[in-house]
């Protein structure tokens, strides 16, 4: 069976966001399934997804992404392959559209998992990858919300950033697939958290943190607050269930969110998918944005 599963973030997704996040993620994976079903990689087809959310300002990722405390944007992505390992990431990004093509390239073109910072981007010109300018990623309403932030007496400068807990602002993307030959691979996607530290990195880019892919076992990706998942190694740990629990996903996912809320007091949710094809999701926001499609489903459906 092959399955695509995405996700657009877990949050307190508001009203008037419902109908662009649902839909958002609907055409991410009915994007990525497109590849799915015209024999391609599970690489292909969660880079294809992640970049259709990459393209959608409703999405805290490539053009959308919010902004640091010094007004600029700064991206993370990773993606893992589940047969051999094999991952790549980059943090710190700046002026490159689809961070997560840039993660795929380092796991596909380098001896390296992670790259930061101006050496990502050395790297992504390297391989062709376009550069664009320094504003061009910056949507007028992430500027505005970075306006309003610097007047927060709790911001970057002062006390540190501004900890949402699932209340305000957007979250990363992510994408899992396993295709017609049993692999399966995991990739996510974000600006990171509403004015950061400059050089602050999330879970995103972190193996076993934000993305995790093992194709004899399953694969997940998390979203949410980046500190509290890697302090557990949330992606990692839910696949650790996955194993022991005889493969049931949505177990696996809720599960793992219980544990990181009992050690951390975490929020956040995550995406997961089994050897065989079969999906999961949990989360302890009030929301979360998902969609997936599978070989045993006529159609996919997606959910806020």
């Amino acid at each position: 069976m092959i399955s695509l599963i995405v996700h657009g973030g877990a949050w307190d997704i508001p009203d008037h966001a419902l109908v662009a996040h649902r839909d958002g993620v609907l055409k991410a994976v009915k994007a990525g399934w497109s590849v799915l079903l015209d024999g391609g990689g599970a690489a292909d087809a969660v880079e294809r997804a992640v970049r259709m959310m990459e393209d959608d300002k409703t999405f805290n990722a490539g053009r959308g992404s919010v902004l640091n405390a010094s007004g600029e944007v700064e991206m993370d992505a990773g993606m893992m392959e589940g047969k051999t390992c094999q991952a790549g990431a980059v943090a710190a990004l700046q002026r490159i559209a689809h961070p997560v093509s840039v993660a795929r390239l380092i796991m596909e073109k380098s001896d390296h998992v992670l790259l930061v910072g101006l050496g990502a981007a050395r790297f992504a010109r390297e391989h062709g990858v376009p550069l664009g300018g320094k504003d061009d990623l910056i949507t007028s309403e992430q500027l505005s919300l970075w306006r309003k932030a610097q007047l927060d007496p709790r911001n970057e400068r002062k006390r540190g950033p501004v900890r949402r807990r699932g209340k305000k602002g957007h979250d990363t993307v992510g994408a899992l697939a396993l295709d017609r030959k049993g692999n399966i691979v995991a990739a996510a996607s974000t600006g990171g958290t509403p004015n950061k530290h400059p050089g602050r990195v999330g879970d995103s880019p972190l193996v076993g943190s934000g993305i995790y892919a093992d194709s004899a076992i399953g694969a997940g990706v998390a979203t949410g607050e980046g500190e509290d998942i890697i302090r557990v190694v949330l992606a990692k740990s839910v696949i650790d269930i996955l194993q022991r629990n005889g493969g049931d996903p949505e177990a696996a996912a809720k599960e793992g969110i219980e544990m990181l809320h009992r050690k951390v007091g975490g929020e956040a949710g995550i995406i997961v998918l089994n050897k065989d094809g079969q999906v999961g999701a949990a989360w302890n926001t009030p929301r979360m944005a998902r969609a997936y499609m599978t070989s045993a489903m006529r159609s996919p459906v997606a959910f806020v």
